[in-house]
């Protein structure tokens, strides 16, 4: 219970690893607010997450290499935080930009296929105001997964 089987500072390394290795395939499944993951969203990350598993403690099962796990992927994503907050590059790289759904009144249909947001732009268009897309001056995918729309004045 109590005993490693790991060295300490192997257990820090594939925690770092695993985290960048998730937090890139995340990357690049496209943008999803936690409040609209859809239940088969919810299963893959749970199921990913047991996948991950035995790469971060390398089949040690003791109290103490949880700990350090633990430790470590909370530390790393604090750090990513900061990093992101304090460098706008850096940001753009690991949280993406906002995709621009709709303009003048025209849909990017780029953008829209890339992202699968039709319905649900013009669903928030209609949520702030506006009966024809044309109403609608831009509409985003912010980096969140959330859609927000700017009218035109009327």
């Amino acid at each position: 219970m109590w005993n490693l089987s790991l060295v300490w500072w192997e257990f820090i390394l594939r925690g770092i690893i695993v985290y960048f290795f998730v937090l890139v395939l995340l990357r690049f499944t496209g943008k999803r607010q936690v409040g609209q993951l859809a239940p088969f969203d919810l299963v893959l990350l749970l199921i990913l997450s047991n996948a991950v598993q035995n790469a971060m403690n390398g089949g040690d099962n003791s109290v103490i290499g949880g700990m350090i796990s633990a430790v470590t992927l909370v530390g790393v994503n604090w750090l990513v935080g900061v990093i992101t907050y304090k460098s706008k590059a850096a940001e753009r790289l690991i949280e993406g930009t906002p995709e621009l759904l709709i303009h003048n009144g025209k849909l990017s249909s780029g953008s829209l296929a890339r992202s699968s947001t039709r319905c649900v732009s013009v669903v928030r268009a209609r949520e702030a105001g506006c009966m024809e897309i044309e109403e609608v001056r831009a509409a985003f995918l912010e980096n969140d997964g959330t859609i927000s729309v700017i009218t035109r004045q009327k």
